[in-house]
């Protein structure tokens, strides 16, 4: 996609994802400067101050760049489609599953080349209860690992963080019953774990569903039967792969539309790793609502992943 217009960009970085990659963001920024654009550095100290900058701004920009993890970036997407500005990724968190989704390498000086190369792709966008999401949102297990997770944890072990807090999890875990519609399908569910995914991955690189991608169209859900922990374990590669829906203790579907109802017990739902909201939910997917800037997209006219690369 060639543009002829000078790109005027914000970078917003999270001071935490910052700490120790203060060298290779000033590197990342010369070369955005030698591509001719303009990109003024703002660190923000919280979502609010973000969106409010990027608004402020709306008129004189048409990118922001944001560096943090996934929660971060979340938080932005409602203030992104208000202003109709495309979003580039520095890969700053933990997990970094939409940039996983994208095929942004985490590797900084990569990620600066992709938005350097400036090609754009529209994605999908995930809804709960007016709540915007990239990823996953969840219910049951997923919860629990989200709580069990510290940020102490995530900056000492990494990715390898959510093991720990997932062993945590499944040792406490509960099970609910839920009706779902999806399309104007309706099916009863006892469950242990709910999730719903927009993009393709999900909990620092685990895949939603081997045939989703993050501009499809449609929303994958997937509920887990409740299950003793040698028999979770015995399914996890298949979570791990996105292939659950090969074994019978999983109900997998794909849906445009989802309604979620657990009746008089009302679950908490994460979107993107943050509390959202409650049951019951409705879910919709709004189809490439959003401009990202990502590398070019494959022969069958999705985003390449660089995990099958």
């Amino acid at each position: 996609m060639e543009r002829t217009q000078k790109t005027r960009a914000l970078l917003i970085v999270n001071p935490k994802s910052r700490q120790g990659a203060e060298a290779e963001l000033d590197l990342g920024l010369e070369r955005l400067k030698q591509v001719g654009m303009e990109v003024e550095y703002l660190i923000s100290h919280s979502p609010d101050e973000s969106c409010t900058a990027v608004k402020e701004r709306k008129a004189d920009l048409n990118l922001v760049i944001v560096g943090g993890g996934d929660g971060t970036l979340s938080s932005m997407i409602k203030t992104l489609l208000e202003c109709k500005l495309p979003l580039a990724i520095l890969p700053l968190g933990t997990a970094n599953d939409l940039a996983r989704s994208l095929c942004i390498p985490e590797e900084l000086e990569l990620a600066f080349e992709i938005i350097a190369a400036n090609h754009r792709q529209a994605v999908d966008v995930g809804e709960v209860n007016g709540h915007y999401f990239f990823n996953v949102a969840n219910m049951g297990l997923g919860v629990h690992v989200t709580e069990e997770l510290s940020s102490e944890d995530k900056k000492r072990w990494g990715v390898f963080s959510y093991a720990h807090a997932l062993i945590a999890a499944i040792m406490r875990h509960d099970q609910f019953h839920a009706r779902l519609t999806l399309n104007d399908k309706h099916y009863r569910v006892r469950s242990m774990h709910l999730a719903v995914g927009n993009g393709r991955y999900y909990g620092g690189g685990n895949v939603i569903n081997e045939n989703t991608h993050i501009d499809d169209g449609k929303l994958s859900l997937y509920s887990l039967r409740p299950l003793s922990t040698w028999e979770f374990i015995t399914l996890a590669p298949l979570l791990r792969n996105g292939q659950q829906s090969r074994d019978r203790r999983v109900f997998c579907a794909q849906a445009e539309a989802i309604d979620i109802d657990t009746g008089k017990r009302r679950l908490a739902i994460h979107a993107d790793g943050e509390p959202v909201c409650h049951t019951p939910a409705r879910f919709r997917v709004l189809p490439k609502a959003l401009e990202v800037v990502a590398p070019a997209i494959d022969e069958h006219n999705h985003i390449k992943d660089h995990a099958t690369e």
